[in-house]
């Protein structure tokens, strides 16, 4: 072979390889979420094995925030997808021509109450959460407290100080609480028990676990959160009981949906249709007692046996048309009380 003829097969050679690489190259999106921290790497890790093609490149924050920025960037989008974000914030995305409607492969096996009901989803749910209070047994015993049997008894004058929940405008469990107050007790009756719970609350979080976790930990009798993170806690030895207020509890779902405008449509989908399969379900019912697949879930130790009926029937619509001016009216009201960002 001459080295002329060698030449030309080395450059030949060395042109198949870079195409070969760009297409076998992995499509990255960027996934916007708020799932908690601990979870991501094994969301990814799951969705990989199927997909080693697709790489995630997560941006997580809290709900509020993510739905804050996603807003933001509305005129110039930077995420792909949103997967795991409540449904409340997905619907106001929805509303301002931000989702691009998909029907995910195997949609149909999903509980209906988990799909969006236009008549080409812009988002399907995964898994739901539910409020609760984490009451520590060792401190509210030091304090000499009783415990609580409905919401109204947690502005009874001996909790003053001895209670956390989230700030709405920050944490998706703390807006739940908030729109499930004014849907059970009206607008004005809203209002005026979330005026008395200000006056025990000792501060607000920009997390919807950190009240359960403080509460676990012992440095406040009481926190309002959600279910699973008090069974959670109480599994690994936390003295907590997970109380579950008599008027009825507030709950959100986790959701995905892909971003309208994205270049990277078709791994978008991709991802989506993994995202309800069963296998997906499974995954979500590791941190979460309620999931989307109807059979999945599996008992979850210590998780309330009344949760699921104290279910409130939630006004999704309420909660995402009125979400701006609920929060502007609870901002200017209480958050005074809230941690530093």
């Amino acid at each position: 072979m001459t080295k002329k003829l060698f030449k030309k097969l080395a450059i030949l050679t060395g042109a198949s390889a870079l195409v070969m690489s760009q297409a076998f190259a992995a499509t990255e999106l960027t996934v916007y979420t708020a799932v908690e921290a601990e979870d991501l790497a094994r969301y990814a890790e799951t969705f990989n094995k199927d997909h080693p093609d697709i790489k995630i490149k997560w941006v997580r924050d809290s709900t509020g925030i993510v739905t804050a920025k996603l807003l933001a960037e509305k005129n110039n989008p930077q995420a792909d997808l949103v997967w795991g974000l409540a449904a409340t914030s997905l619907l106001l995305l929805k509303s301002e021509g931000m989702l691009e409607p998909y029907k995910p492969k195997g949609v149909g096996a999903l509980d209906k109450k988990f799909v969006d009901k236009g008549a080409i989803p812009s988002w399907v749910g995964m898994d739901a959460w539910v409020a609760s209070v984490c009451y520590n047994t060792v401190e509210a015993a030091k304090h000499g407290l009783k415990p609580p049997k409905s919401w109204k008894d947690l502005v009874d004058p001996m909790y003053r100080g001895h209670l956390i929940m989230p700030n709405p405008n920050s944490s998706g469990t703390g807006f739940l609480d908030v729109s499930s107050w004014l849907q059970m007790f009206g607008e004005k009756g809203g209002w005026d028990f979330m005026d008395g719970l200000h006056d025990n609350i000792a501060r607000y979080t920009h997390s919807g676990s950190k009240p359960c976790k403080l509460a676990a930990a012992g440095e406040i009798p009481i926190g309002i959160s959600f279910a699973f993170r008090g069974a959670k806690s109480k599994a690994k030895g936390a003295p907590i009981d997970i109380i579950v207020p008599s008027e009825g509890v507030g709950w959100d779902m986790e959701a995905t949906a892909i971003v309208a405008g994205t270049d990277k449509l078709k791994a978008a989908q991709t991802l989506v249709d993994w995202s309800i399969t069963k296998k997906a379900n499974q995954m979500y019912n590791t941190g979460y007692a309620v999931v989307a697949y109807p059979g999945v879930a599996k008992p979850v130790k210590h998780f309330p046996s009344n949760l699921l009926a104290k279910m409130i029937d939630n006004d999704f619509e309420f909660a995402a048309n009125n979400r701006k001016r609920i929060l502007t009216e609870w901002q200017k009201r209480y958050d005074s009380k809230s941690d530093p960002k």
